[in-house]
């Protein structure tokens, strides 16, 4: 089954494209082949998950959109926290370039794009991401070779189909050219990402592990394809309950201030208020056309009696 992004014009690279590093022979027990094999059929998977493929043709709402850059910024916390508390060890030193790589304060300057100066008070960790969150910080205390796997998995996507989809949602969410909103896929520290990548894999080859911790970093890089699709699967069930951007007769959408199901026109749109709804049939009445007709006369009469009164 072909990927959503090789479906793509313009022959964009793939999310996990093995580049071969110039000058070294490639092995088969090279940890970058291995992950590359071992991890083909979770990459496909995830990239035609329904989430991605409609990110992909655009179809994507901002809310949406915002959800998905706070389910960013839980992940890349976990995950650089515990590259952090391993910077010096030595089955993950050769990986850690912070400078390069960490996304926190792009992320950061995301949120407070969406979501404003306070966007800490205004976002919370989904389920979905929590357990993903949960996994890394366990992988990162206990079994720290293993935290290998997330940051291949995460960061060599961002370097490649991550730049795909910087430009579908700047495009489709008609986002500044500036750049802000997408933080998160600007590496301003690398000039050139496929050589970049080249050296990322060089230094995880280089890595002394045996047979047994590679092919249990392969098994925890299928892990994070799963925690990523799960993400991925629960964004869709969110998007697929938002309201449209656009209601009939011009009806203003939610603002995106306090909770939407307090909303009672989008609580009755969401199945969660009752077919009696009063201000959404307060709203359906007013627009017939006789109920108008009426409300004008009485209007009319009312601004009579009330002139009359004055005079």
């Amino acid at each position: 089954m072909p990927s959503a992004l090789e479906n793509l014009e313009g022959g964009e690279e793939d999310i996990l494209q093995y580049e071969e590093v110039e000058g070294d022979p490639v092995s088969p027990m090279d940890l970058s082949e291995l992950l590359k094999e071992g991890t083909k059929e979770s990459h496909d998977r995830a990239e035609n998950t329904q989430f991605v493929k409609d990110f992909l043709k655009g179809r994507i709402k901002k809310e949406l959109f915002k959800l998905a850059t706070v389910a960013l910024h839980f992940t890349y916390s976990a995950l650089e926290e515990e590259m952090d508390r391993n910077k010096d060890s030595p089955v993950f030193a050769p990986l850690y370039f912070p400078v390069e790589l960490h996304r926190r304060e792009a992320l950061a300057k995301d949120l407070k794009y969406f979501y404003g100066e306070d966007w800490k008070e205004k976002i919370q960790c989904s389920e979905a991401t929590q357990q993903y969150v949960d996994r890394i910080h366990h992988v990162g205390q206990h079994e720290p070779e293993l935290l290998v796997a997330h940051a291949y998995t995460r960061y060599m996507g961002d370097l490649s189909g991550g730049q795909v989809l910087k430009k579908v949602a700047q495009r489709a969410l008609k986002l500044p050219s500036t750049e802000e909103g997408i933080q998160f896929y600007v590496f301003e520290n690398i000039s050139d990402a496929r050589q970049f990548k080249q050296l990322y894999r060089a230094r995880m080859n280089a890595l002394e592990f045996d047979k047994d911790t590679k092919k249990r970093i392969v098994e925890e890089a299928n892990k994070a394809f799963r925690f990523n699709m799960q993400v991925f699967d629960e964004l869709d069930k969110i998007g697929r309950s938002l309201a449209e951007e656009a209601q009939d007769g011009g009806f203003p959408v939610h603002d995106g201030k306090g909770d939407i199901r307090k909303c009672p026109y989008y609580a009755d749109k969401l199945g969660t208020a009752g077919p009696g709804c009063p201000f959404h049939a307060a709203v359906g009445l007013a627009r017939h056309p006789l109920v108008q007709l009426v409300l004008a006369a009485c209007v009319a009469v009312a601004a009579g009696a009330a002139a009359w009164y004055i005079l």
